[in-house]
C-alpha cells in the first residue's frame, strides 16, 4: 500500500567488505577478453556470516533501517540466523532471532492457505465451487460468473483495490474480520480467473471461510494448527500482539518514535508476526512435505498442488501458484511471499529441489523492496552464479512502436475515491535504437533500466533479468504488460486517460479559471481598500463574469484545494492508515463538488446566453472558455470519483 521513493547506491560499496574479508579481488581482465566464469562461493555458516556482515549493517546505515533479522538454511540445516540492530532504539535492545516477532505483513497469506489447504484435505472445502457456499454474506454477482477459493489464492478474483480501515495503531478502531469484509467489499475490475489483480480483500474472504468451516477464530485456528505443531512459540496473528512475545517496534527512521503496533484488516492478509527462528521451522515444514518433528501440517501432495503453477501470462515468467509465488534468479526458482507494510519489509523464499531457505524481515520504512531485492540478487550471484547471456533479437521500428504507451496497474480501484491514483501511470517508450524502457522502472543507482526483445512481445533487461512480456487481444492490440511478479498486470489505457493528458486539461482548465476570479477578487479589494474610488464600468458589450462563472471558478479551486489538502494530510507521517474516521473529509470534498457542479451548470447556460446576447466576441469567447473548463471539471470529477461515496476507499 505505502511506496517511497528508491533508495540509491552503487553496486561496489555493498560488495566490497565482503570481497576484503574473504577473497582476494581477481586481476583485471586484459583488454577484449571475455569477462572470467564468475566463481560459486562455497555455501557454509562462515562465507554467508562474512558475507551478510558486509551487507546488512551497510543497508541499516544507508536506509535508516533499525533493524534486521536473517535466516539461511540449507538440507534441514541453519547455516545463518542472525539479528542486526534493535528491535528498540531508545533502549539499544538488540534484535534476536530467536525470538523477536516481526511483522511479516503479507507473508500471512501463506499461513491463510495452509490453512485453507487443510480443511480440503478434510473435504471440507471446494477450491472449485462458489465462495458464496461458504458465506453468511454475499458476494455480488458481476460477469455471470461465481469467484472460487483458487481464484482468491491466485489473485484472479477481479476485485478493486481496497484501503480503508487496511492499516492503523489504534486498538479501538479494530473491527472484526466479518463486519471488514461486509463494510468493505469492492467491486470487480474483470472477470474471475482471467486478469490477475493482487487482492488483500480476497485472502481476507479465504481466512474468513477459515472461521466459518473450522468454528473457531482465524487467529487461534492458525495457532491450533500450524504454530503449536510447529513449535513456533513467538508467532500470532494477534493484533496487538502480547507483550510476552517480543514484538519488535517499527520505526519510520531511527531518529524518529515507533510508528506502533500497525494493525492490518484483513488480518488474514497481513497480520502475523513471527521470529526468524519460527520462520525456519514453518520453512523446514514446507520443505519436508508438510511434516516437521513428527507433527504434519499438509500432506506431500496436497503441498505439490500448491507449488504448481496456476496463472501466468507466459512460460517465460514466474507464476502465481496457490498462495505462493515464485521469484527466479540465475535459474534458480525459488518459491514464497513477500510483506510490506508502513515500516516492516520481508522476503521469505524457499527452493526446493536445493531444500534452500532464504528470509530476511526489515524493521524501519527505509527497507521497502529494492534492499530485499538486493539480498536476493546479491545472495544469488555470490552463490548460485550464472552465465547464461539473453539472445537479443532486433524489431523493425514499426513493430518496436507498438509497445510504446501508457499504462495502470491492474491493482487499482476504478469505482472509490482511489480512483484518482490510477494516474499514476508507467510510460513505456522505445528509442531509435530498438530499447525499450518504462519510465517507472529503475536500477538501485537510480537509472532506468532498459530492454530488449527476446522473443515474439518478450523483452529482458539488458544488463539484469528482468523480463517483460506484453499481451495481446483479439485483434492482435496490445492491451497489457506483465513481469516477474504474476499477482498484477499492467493495463494499456487510452490517451484521454494518459496522466500527461490529465494534466495537461486540469492546468488549462484551473488557469482558465483562475484568470476569471481574478478581476472579481481585484474588484472586491478596490471596494474593501479603496472605498471613494468609483467602481470601472466594463466598455459596451461587454460584462463580467459573475454569477454562475464566477461562482463556479471560485468552487472548483475550493474543491481543488480540499482535494489537495486530503491528499497531503494521508501523506503526512502523523497518519498511519485511512480509516473510517476519514469519511467526513469526504463528505466535506462532496457537498462543494456538488455546488461546483451546480454552478458550472449555470456557467454553460450563461455562456450559451452569451452568444445569443449583442456582445463582443471576446467577451463571449470568455464565457465559452470559463463553461469548457467547467465541462471538463465535472467529466473529471466523476469519472475519478472525486464525487463518489465518502465510505468507499
Amino acid at each position: 500500500m505505502i511506496r517511497t521513493a528508491a533508495r540509491t547506491a552503487a553496486f561496489f560499496l555493498l560488495a566490497a567488505p565482503v570481497a576484503m574479508a574473504q577473497v582476494t579481488p581477481p586481476k583485471p581482465a586484459p583488454p577484449g577478453a571475455e569477462p572470467a566464469t564468475p566463481t560459486a562461493h562455497s555455501l557454509e555458516a562462515a562465507d554467508l556470516e562474512a558475507f551478510f556482515d558486509g551487507i546488512v549493517p551497510l543497508q541499516l546505515e544507508r536506509n535508516d533501517i533499525a533493524g534486521a533479522t536473517v535466516l539461511v538454511m540449507k538440507d534441514g540445516q541453519t547455516l545463518l540466523r542472525k539479528g542486526y540492530g534493535y528491535v528498540d532504539v531508545d533502549h539499544k535492545t538488540p534484535v534476536d532471532p530467536e525470538v523477536s516477532a516481526f511483522r511479516l505483513a503479507s507473508i500471512s497469506k501463506l499461513f491463510t492457505w495452509v490453512s485453507v489447504m487443510q480443511l480440503v484435505e478434510q473435504h471440507k472445502l471446494d477450491l472449485d465451487v462458489d465462495v458464496n457456499t461458504y458465506l453468511d454474506f454475499q458476494i455480488r454477482p458481476a460477469f455471470d460468473k461465481p469467484i472460487t477459493l483458487r481464484n482468491l489464492m491466485t489473485h484472479t478474483a477481479g476485485f478493486e483495490e481496497v484501503v480503508r480501515e487496511l492499516l492503523f495503531t489504534n486498538p479501538k478502531d479494530k473491527v472484526s474480520l466479518r463486519q471488514f469484509l461486509i463494510d468493505n467489499q469492492p467491486n470487480r475490475l474483470f472477470p474471475p480467473g482471467v486478469i490477475p489483480g493482487y487482492s488483500n480483500y480476497g485472502v481476507g474472504l479465504g481466512g474468513y471461510i477459515v472461521e466459518r468451516v473450522s468454528s473457531q477464530p482465524f487467529e487461534q485456528y492458525v495457532r491450533d494448527h500450524i504454530f503449536t505443531p510447529l513449535g513456533m512459540t513467538h508467532s500470532g496473528f494477534e493484533e496487538p500482539l502480547p507483550a510476552q512475545l517480543e514484538p519488535s517496534n517499527g520505526y519510520r527512521g531511527t531518529d524518529k518514535k515507533p510508528v506502533g503496533f500497525e494493525i492490518f484488516l484483513p488480518a488474514p492478509a497481513g497480520g502475523v508476526s513471527s521470529s526468524a527462528a519460527d520462520m525456519g521451522r514453518f520453512a523446514l515444514a514446507l520443505l519436508n512435505g508438510g511434516e516437521l518433528n513428527g507433527h504434519r501440517i499438509l500432506q506431500p501432495e496436497t503441498l505439490a498442488a500448491m507449488w504448481t503453477p496456476q496463472f501466468r501470462a507466459s512460460a517465460a515468467l514466474p507464476p502465481i501458484c496457490m498462495g505462493f509465488y515464485e521469484t527466479w534468479r540465475n535459474g534458480l526458482h525459488f518459491i514464497g511471499h513477500d510483506g510490506d507494510l508502513l515500516a516492516f519489509h520481508s522476503r521469505f523464499l524457499l527452493q526446493p529441489q536445493k531444500k534452500l531457505v532464504l528470509f530476511v524481515s526489515y524493521n524501519s520504512r527505509g527497507s521497502e523492496s529494492k534492499v530485499r531485492s538486493e539480498i536476493l540478487r546479491l545472495f544469488a550471484d555470490r552463490y548460485f552464479p550464472s552465465t547464461d547471456k539473453p539472445a537479443f533479437i532486433t524489431l523493425s521500428p514499426n513493430e518496436a512502436k507498438e509497445y510504446a504507451g501508457t499504462y495502470i496497474p491492474t491493482r487499482r480501484a476504478d469505482s472509490t475515491k482511489l480512483a484518482l491514483f490510477s494516474l499514476g501511470q508507467s510510460v513505456v517508450g522505445v528509442d531509435k535504437d530498438g530499447v525499450l524502457t518504462v519510465d517507472t522502472s529503475k536500477d538501485p543507482r537510480g537509472h532506468t533500466n532498459k530492454w530488449k526483445p527476446i522473443g515474439k512481445d518478450l523483452w529482458q533487461q539488458i544488463n539484469d533479468q528482468s523480463k517483460l512480456f506484453f499481451i495481446r487481444d483479439a485483434s492482435g492490440r496490445i492491451v497489457r504488460a506483465a513481469g516477474d511478479f504474476a499477482g498484477a498486470q499492467s493495463q494499456r489505457v487510452p490517451f484521454w486517460e494518459e496522466a500527461k493528458f490529465v494534466y495537461v486539461c486540469l492546468g488549462c482548465s484551473f488557469f482558465i479559471l483562475i484568470l476569471a476570479v481574478l478581476p472579481g477578487f481585484s474588484r472586491f479589494i478596490r471596494r474593501m481598500v479603496f472605498r471613494k474610488r468609483p467602481p470601472m464600468q466594463p466598455q459596451p458589450g461587454t460584462i463580467y463574469l459573475s454569477g454562475g462563472p464566477g461562482y463556479a471558478s471560485a468552487a472548483w479551486l475550493l474543491v481543488a484545494g480540499i482535494a489537495f489538502s486530503i491528499s497531503k494530510y494521508f501523506d503526512s507521517d502523523s497518519v498511519i492508515g485511512p480509516t473510517p474516521a476519514f469519511d467526513k473529509y469526504f463528505v466535506l470534498q462532496n457537498i462543494f463538488t456538488v455546488i461546483a457542479i451546480f454552478f458550472s451548470l449555470w456557467a454553460v447556460f450563461s455562456a450559451v446566453a452569451a452568444w445569443l446576447r449583442d456582445l463582443r466576441i471576446t467577451t463571449k469567447i470568455k464565457f465559452s472558455l470559463v463553461a469548457i473548463a467547467c465541462i471538463y471539471l465535472v467529466f473529471f470529477a466523476i469519472h475519478y470519483n472525486i464525487l463518489g461515496p465518502a465510505h468507499r476507499y
